[in-house]
């Protein structure tokens, strides 16, 4: 390309595209906060939002703006006179704008949703674009719903939005319904013959409606584009956009193949992920791709004898080089007799055969108990001690009327003592982690709650599921009962009795 483009560039709309998913707006503060780690994740155009749809938008641009000076930022709108002047005007104090302006151009947009011809979807796009080159020299033309439009009629939009003074050409697959051999195809062929085609820069925008959007967009590098444009997490309207953590790794994993990569930091996206699940309150799944506390993680005992042999046998990464500190061995029922004493060994325990074989039986039967052993239940196997023994739940009331809710629950004590203890709440489920607090006396910080069904009928069950910081730690608990809220007083408890663990007085192991 004559663009002399030597990478791709990263186009985020995570704050746009992504913050239109249901659930995922920011606040003007928010977005500008997310800017900033964008920046430093080295993404080359962040879509700061849609100026003419809300004074919210207006107010995150400019604050971004002032903020942000060497970061090429976007803003979209519609082929409308007003939408352009709008746009042009929450541009006004970036030092490196761009102007963003879309058509739709397939059959069914055309008829049903423009209520346009050929002729003036064509007249509007020379009309807009031009008038967007006027304000501002960097302008991206997209096409709405590009991949289902005729393609002969598709190249001609885009050759009269290049005539006009576009910059980029962004081809959308709106509706996430292409393939990779098609969309690489359709590129091949736009920048092959489309006049002018070669002194601007194509683009992809893949939605993930059929969980495509990323190897649709890597096909579309093979098929010449440079510039793709995607989402933190892959969030955006539906099913998502292509999520920009995984585009980027497997650039980088599969340099010898694309011969192309970002220029991100990938060391910044696992804090970046984590950034956006605090401030939407949306994590992801744990077998998220690249970000997900799973990504990294083995549990079978077949995988991590090889991991402990080789890790390239499990692993294609490295996790440090996406931000996650290391892997992790995580030791449940599916784990084998040499995990569990290579962690030992970590821990400072130097067992003979014999000994580990005892170790691993009482390990066995640990796991029919709970789903993940930890440290301080090896610890505590070691020291003679009952794995896994804590407070545990004899009884709980939450009533919800008024307007704060209340819960009063009784606890065990790891003597076998009852306790009780009541609080208030915003909710029962808050005044119900109050009450637990109180007893246990451990403040939790919690970060995200889920719960859902396990199981189905008569015989389905409540899994609640919280992720939670104390001390500046993370930590991960469950519980699983027919009572949601007891499954939340479960998974609350799983977390408390492991902090409280390593409260205890060390004690010296007979093997050491």
């Amino acid at each position: 390309m004559s663009t002399g483009i030597d990478h791709i560039r990263i186009f985020d709309t995570t704050l746009r595209d992504g913050e239109q998913s249901p659930g995922c707006s920011m606040t003007p503060q928010q977005k500008v906060v997310m800017a900033r780690a964008l920046a430093e994740l080295g993404v080359d155009i962040i879509e700061t939002g849609f100026p003419a749809s809300s004074q919210s938008d207006r107010e995150a641009t400019a604050q971004i703006a002032r903020e942000l000076r060497t970061t090429t930022l976007a803003v979209l709108s519609r082929c409308l006179p007003s939408d352009i002047e709008a746009s042009a005007r929450a541009l006004e104090g970036a030092a490196r704008p761009r102007l963003h302006v879309f058509l739709s151009t397939s059959p069914l947009h055309r008829e049903h949703k423009l209520r346009m011809s050929k002729d003036e979807v064509l007249a509007s796009t020379a009309k807009h674009v031009a008038m967007a080159r006027s304000y501002i020299d960097d302008v991206e033309f997209s096409t709405e719903d590009g991949t289902r439009t005729e393609e002969d009629f598709l190249a001609e939009v885009i050759a009269v939005a290049i005539a006009n003074g576009a910059t980029t050409i962004n081809v959308p697959d709106t509706l996430g319904y292409t393939t990779p051999d098609e969309i690489r195809g359709l590129f091949q062929r736009l920048i092959a013959n489309v006049p002018g085609a070669k002194d601007v820069v194509f683009s992809a925008h893949c939605h993930d409606d059929l969980g495509l959007a990323v190897a649709n967009s890597l096909a579309a590098i093979e098929g010449g584009a440079r510039q793709v444009e995607c989402t933190v997490n892959g969030i955006g309207e539906r099913a998502g956009n292509a999520a920009v953590e995984e585009l980027a790794m497997a650039l980088k994993v599969r340099n010898a193949f694309y011969s192309l990569d970002t220029r991100l930091d990938t060391r910044l996206l696992v804090p970046t992920s984590q950034l956006l699940q605090r401030l939407i309150g949306m994590p992801v799944q744990r077998n998220k791709a690249i970000v997900g506390e799973n990504a990294f993680a083995h549990e079978s005992g077949i995988h991590q004898h090889g991991m402990l042999r080789n890790r390239s046998t499990y692993e294609i990464m490295n996790p440090s080089d996406v931000g996650w500190p290391n892997s992790k061995m995580v030791l449940g029922r599916h784990s084998g007799r040499a995990a569990v004493g290579h962690r030992l060994r970590a821990l400072g325990y130097a067992l003979e055969d014999e000994q580990l074989d005892q170790v691993f039986e009482q390990f066995k039967a640990l796991c029919e108990q709970q789903r993940v052993v930890d440290d301080d239940d090896l610890e505590t196997l070691m020291t003679g001690g009952v794995a896994g023994r804590g407070y545990r739940l004899a009884s709980m009331t939450v009533s919800d009327r008024g307007q704060r809710a209340s819960a009063q629950v009784e606890l065990s004590d790891p003597e076998g003592r009852k306790l009780s203890e009541s609080a208030l709440g915003d909710g029962p489920v808050d005044a119900l982690f109050a009450a637990l607090s109180a007893a246990t006396d451990v403040e939790l910080a919690l970060e995200s709650y889920q719960v859902h069904s396990v199981g189905i009928g008569t015989d389905a069950r409540g899994e609640a599921t919280l992720s939670v910081h104390h001390d500046g730690i993370g930590y991960t608990g469950s519980g699983t009962s027919r009572d949601i809220i007891e499954a939340s007083a479960l998974a609350w408890l799983d977390v408390a009795n492991r902090i409280l663990r390593t409260r205890q007085p060390a004690k010296v192991a007979a093997t050491a």
